[in-house]
């Protein structure tokens, strides 16, 4: 396979390991090989590690099956999930999630990705909504500061938001960094 086939977005299984290419670039030098320079990111461990390819090393483009799968509920450090299609339901570990328990309220969808009938990954939505259970009042007056203070969601992450937020409102997250988005307009404290 040639380095040109590789791609952002792309997964390969090289070194018998499957890998996600985070970023891609291309450069062809004017004497010798074309080189793809490569982020990729272990889909097993989560870790993340540079690498560039030249042709020459054995890898091949592999196609990951998506489901649609719901997360149930929390028991624990065991984290329940159903299988949309199948209706089959499975648990899985904390340290099995890397970091998705972050942004799993009950009854949300989110996408597995597999190969060979095995589940490689947990994909949430971009954003999620979630439940403020903890936070300090902001100081009167402070609205268009563009202060910050702590809060404490309903599945346990901690992050910052504005002093405007409220315990009970609900604010969207960004999956990708865990950073506050904005206030849920329509949903607020009960």
């Amino acid at each position: 396979m040639g380095v040109n086939e590789l791609g952002r977005g792309k997964t390969i299984e090289w070194q018998g390991e499957l890998y996600f290419i985070e970023a891609y670039s291309h450069m062809k030098k004017a004497k010798g090989r074309p080189v793809a320079q490569t982020k990729l990111r272990h889909l097993a461990s989560g870790r993340v590690l540079f690498h560039n390819f030249t042709g020459a090393e054995p890898l091949k483009i592999v196609r990951l099956e998506e489901r649609l799968l719901q997360f149930l509920y929390r028991a624990g450090e065991q984290f329940h999930f159903m299988d949309r299609q199948s209706y089959d339901q499975f648990a899985l570990s904390r340290p099995e999630l890397h970091g998705v328990e972050n942004y799993l309220p009950e009854n949300m969808e989110l996408t597995g990705l597999y190969y060979q009938n095995r589940l490689l990954k947990l994909e949430p939505p971009l954003q999620v909504e979630l439940k403020v259970t903890q936070t300090e009042p902001g100081a009167r007056g402070d609205t268009v500061s563009g202060g910050e203070k702590p809060a404490v969601l309903e599945t346990g992450l901690e992050l910052r938001v504005p002093l405007f937020i409220r315990q009970g409102d609900y604010i969207l997250v960004d999956t990708r960094s865990g950073a506050y988005l904005s206030r849920v307009v329509g949903r607020s404290a009960d």
